[in-house]
């Protein structure tokens, strides 16, 4: 990205500057174009479930800047030489349903030939300019609100070795497989400073672009994030994703780690997420309202998990 020529356009409010989960163009004073692309390799075998997880992971990116989202382009890689063309239009099924479920239609897109089945989506969405929640824009004293468990990324990979059981898999199925539409819409309603969604960078990743793009800092209760309970076995038996391992040391310098804090937790933490939750950054006398927002539209899994603090070096504080 460094040998990218700068953006220069007045009206791109906001671009890769800080690593934010969708670009941002305005049209007018009152219109905004938000874009966003993602996919992905299958992350389940069942194919309609994998089309309808990659949807959701598409969408949330949008979700997080509380925009509303138009219409979607499909983007596919496939083995046709190896895999029977049913799979690839189970695949697009789960999608175009995931889609449906969030109200827009998928209207194009675009389908190459390769080794491993990949699916994902470019989804465009519309904004007011002024009303862009960016994940830039949190405050010493904001509360840090995060609405999915964590543990993904620990799960899924032990599910290729059969480690997981029935019940875990049909839980993490349907975290992934859910919308952030109900999440966004509440925090949206409230009004929140920022918000980003949780996905490949994990937690701490994504949390460390929010407070270094914010210019603040963060501080963490471990105990109170939310975790899919069998991630904790898992990782206890050394199962975790590379991608988690990597996220972990490449953000350890970043990290005032606290004693009571053990070498799982912080794996947990870095896990990387397929299709996460929102982490939301909002003044202190805004939580209840925001709960009850969430509450009224059948999100349950959600936890108050920290601050925003004041801090130049933008460090995230992690206590016990």
């Amino acid at each position: 990205m460094s040998q990218l020529p700068s953006i220069t356009d007045p009206n791109v409010l906001i671009g890769t500057k800080t690593a934010d989960d969708a670009a941002v163009y305005r049209v007018n004073d009152d219109l905004a174009i938000v874009q966003t692309v993602d996919y992905f390799t299958p992350v389940v075998d069942d194919p309609y479930l994998f089309g309808q997880i990659t949807a959701a992971n598409s969408l949330s990116d949008i979700y997080a800047m509380g925009a509303t989202p138009l219409f979607a382009l499909n983007i596919a890689g496939f083995p046709s030489d190896t895999l029977p063309l049913d799979v690839l239009a189970r695949i697009l099924q789960g999608g175009a349903d995931k889609a449906a479920e969030a109200g827009i239609s998928i209207i194009g897109g675009h389908t190459i030939k390769d080794a491993e089945p990949k699916y994902g989506m470019a989804v465009t969405a519309v904004i007011h300019p002024d009303q862009v929640i960016s994940n830039a824009g949190a405050k010493p004293g904001d509360r840090l609100i995060l609405t999915k468990p964590l543990g993904i990324g620990i799960i899924t990979t032990a599910m290729k070795s059969g480690k997981v059981t029935e019940k875990t898999v049909a839980e993490v199925v349907a975290v992934m497989a859910s919308l952030n539409r109900s999440a966004a819409e509440a925090m949206v309603v409230v009004g929140a400073h920022a918000c980003t969604d949780v996905t490949g960078f994990g937690f701490l990743g994504h949390l460390s672009e929010m407070v270094r793009g914010s210019g603040v800092g963060a501080v963490i209760s471990v105990s109170r994030v939310p975790v899919l309970e069998e991630a904790w076995s898992l990782v206890r038996e050394g199962i975790a994703p590379g991608g988690s391992r990597r996220n972990l040391e490449f953000l350890r310098d970043r990290l005032t780690v606290e004693t009571g804090v053990s070498e799982e937790e912080l794996l947990v933490l870095a896990d990387a997420q397929t299709s996460g939750g929102l982490l939301i950054a909002l003044p202190a006398d805004d939580v209840d309202r925001l709960e009850t927002e969430l509450a009224g539209r059948g999100v349950t899994d959600v936890a108050e998990i920290g601050e925003i603090v004041a801090d130049p070096d933008s460090r995230i504080t992690l206590r016990p």
